[in-house]
């Protein structure tokens, strides 16, 4: 997993990524604010309409997440406060050229982070208080090897956003001048994901018909 403090190239990474989770959820029609009091870097009130709902940004420069246990082992720093997890990962660890933002609800992600938890230290693995367990995005979940337990999430929930990261990519001159956005192709299912966020439905409920 990745060191983001080891060069300010990196450090300017996880800004850019925070960044574009922030915009993700505006263009969603979230309104996005800091919580008062929260002294949390990564949690943001985000509301739309009577919704309102404490989330946690998270970047990952590696395609996995982590939350550390709380000081007394009872439970996760920051992940047991929030309705939801932001994750923000790049697509490819080596060559990353897009952003993926996903909007994964607290109780899911919880749920994995304690079955992770749980099979790291039932197989004798030392995990000390304050750091991260980590937990891949895109991994599909497995027994074996270990640490692939609670993997997966980024797959079960589409991304309901990707953002080009090279600016070469992000931005092409269009014939009247304006900048214009190049989007990476979309799968139905990661559409049902980004319109049920934004009418505030279940992925479920929204139906696609493509028609040649």
């Amino acid at each position: 997993m990745t060191n983001i403090f080891g060069s300010s190239e990196k450090a300017s990474m996880k800004t850019h990524l925070f960044d574009i989770g922030v915009k993700a959820l505006e263009n969603a029609g979230f309104d996005v604010e800091r919580v008062q009091g929260s002294g949390k870097s990564s949690v943001r009130r985000i509301s739309k309409g009577s919704t309102s709902k404490i989330v946690s940004i998270r970047t990952s420069q590696d395609t996995w997440i982590a939350f550390p246990r709380t000081e007394k082992d009872k439970g996760w720093r920051t992940l047991d406060e929030v309705d939801a997890v932001v994750a923000v990962s790049v697509d490819d660890r080596q060559t990353p050229k897009f952003a993926k933002v996903h909007m994964i609800g607290g109780d899911e992600m919880r749920d994995r982070f304690n079955r992770a938890y749980a099979a790291r230290k039932k197989a004798g693995h030392s995990i000390p208080i304050g750091r991260g367990v980590w937990v891949s995005l895109y991994l599909p979940e497995a027994q074996d090897p270990v640490s692939h337990v609670g993997a997966g999430a980024g797959l079960k929930f589409p991304a309901i956003a990707t953002v080009p990261l090279d600016p070469l990519i992000a931005s092409q001159t269009a014939s009247n001048g304006e900048p214009q956005t190049e989007l990476a192709p979309l799968t139905i299912a990661e559409a049902k994901q980004r319109l049920a966020v934004a009418l505030g439905v279940n992925p479920a409920n929204i139906k696609i018909t493509v028609e040649a």
